[in-house]
């Protein structure tokens, strides 16, 4: 069979579930704050996410309106408080918002309550449980002047109370449970070393950080010679050239995280998500015939890696934390991040070596895995700069 019918084949088999890798990581954002005058909440969710939920868009033209949205907010509403409770409280629609983001247009639902727990309440949250298991909660509670604290919300494993304190309401209105009643363990979890997990979570569902990642690594095992790609001999002589990349792709998502992260540098979505595609269609096509002849391929990682990072950093800028509860859930986060990039890459070189004397590697491995990564980032650079823009502000 030609050889390049067989990389097309391969790149039509990598593609049938790209429609469903090209997507940002799905976070909502809560503030809940208790204060002499009782409880407020605010829950920021993605159009996008409540439109995957609920289909807003009316018409079936791939754009919201501002009509749209508005004919919405009462299924919004149903939506959110079925899906959203706070133990002991009675909570109740105040409001609606539209927010422009980097990533995109949020709603905004205020909820008030008189209730005034003493203690952190446990919130139950499934939103987005049955449409997007990556989706996260990301929670900032107050109770009166105390330090704030951090809360990771998971849908798949929400926070669980007696079923006599359960809610039985389906609207925004939820149980008038006591705040003293024992409870299950909640599932959303203190700042602790969530955002450790939570680093992990974001760098194995971030599906094109991870394709770049892979690109990276196809050739690892080889050398280029002048008669072509060539295995090398010995693990140390893959290993280095990994370290490299690896130590050049995590300075430079750090710096660029951490800049983003604390809004010393602010670049929109609508820039980066493409951005991010581009880096990956060039370091495939680098793997086909060199573009960066003169530079390190670590010098080239690092280069790309420093837009990378822009796109880790949502998760952390919007939540507006103390300095040094900031610091550690920074820390974390990044930690995690590293973490689980080490058990992709170990993984990946592993058995790539292993294959690395096969005649066919480099024809269908760094061949035709890098026809599959260009088509792949080329479809993503596609939507993430075609037309999409919400309510078009």
């Amino acid at each position: 069979m030609n050889s390049f019918v067989e990389r097309l084949l391969l790149c039509s088999a990598l593609l049938l579930p790209a429609g469903a890798w090209a997507h940002k990581a799905s976070d909502a954002y809560l503030q809940l704050a208790v204060t002499e005058q009782g409880l407020n909440l605010r829950i920021d969710i993605a159009l996008r996410d409540l439109d995957a939920a609920l289909d807003l868009d009316a018409d079936g033209d791939g754009r919201l309106t501002w009509g749209e949205v508005r004919a919405a907010w009462p299924a919004i509403d149903a939506y959110v408080g079925a899906r959203l409770q706070v133990q002991g409280c009675e909570l109740a629609p105040g409001g609606h918002a539209l927010e422009k983001r980097a990533d995109g247009v949020y709603a905004a639902l205020s909820l008030q309550s008189p209730c005034q727990p003493s203690e952190l309440p446990m919130i139950r949250y499934t939103v987005m449980q049955e449409v997007d298991a990556t989706h996260r909660g990301l929670a900032r509670i107050t109770v009166g002047g105390s330090r704030p604290e951090l809360r990771v919300l998971d849908p798949l494993h929400p926070a669980v109370w007696p079923a006599s304190t359960a809610p039985t309401s389906t609207t925004a209105q939820v149980s008038q449970a006591p705040a003293s009643a024992s409870a299950a363990p909640p599932a959303a979890e203190t700042l602790g070393t969530s955002f450790l997990r939570e680093g992990v979570h974001h760098i194995i569902t971030g599906y094109d950080h991870v394709l770049f990642l892979l690109c990276l690594l196809l050739p690892a095992v080889m050398r280029r010679t002048p008669q072509g790609w060539r295995p090398v001999d010995e693990l140390r002589q893959a290993v280095w050239p990994v370290v490299g990349i690896v130590t050049a792709f995590t300075l430079a998502h750090s710096i660029t995280l951490t800049l983003a992260a604390l809004k010393l540098v602010a670049l929109p979505s609508s820039l980066i998500e493409p951005a991010i595609a581009a880096t990956i269609v060039l370091a495939a096509i680098d793997n086909l015939r060199p573009l960066f002849p003169r530079l390190p391929r670590a010098a080239v990682t690092f280069l790309f890696g420093l837009i990378h990072g822009f796109g880790f950093a949502g998760v952390l800028a919007e939540l507006d934390l103390p300095a040094a509860t900031f610091a550690w859930a920074l820390l974390q986060f990044n930690l995690g991040l590293e973490l689980g990039q080490l058990v992709i890459v170990l993984a990946v070189v592993s058995l790539l070596y292993l294959l690395r004397r096969r005649a066919a590697y480099p024809r269908w491995v760094i061949g035709g895995g890098s026809m599959a990564a260009i088509m792949v980032g080329s479809l993503w650079f596609i939507e993430r700069t075609a037309d999409v823009s919400v309510l078009g502000f």
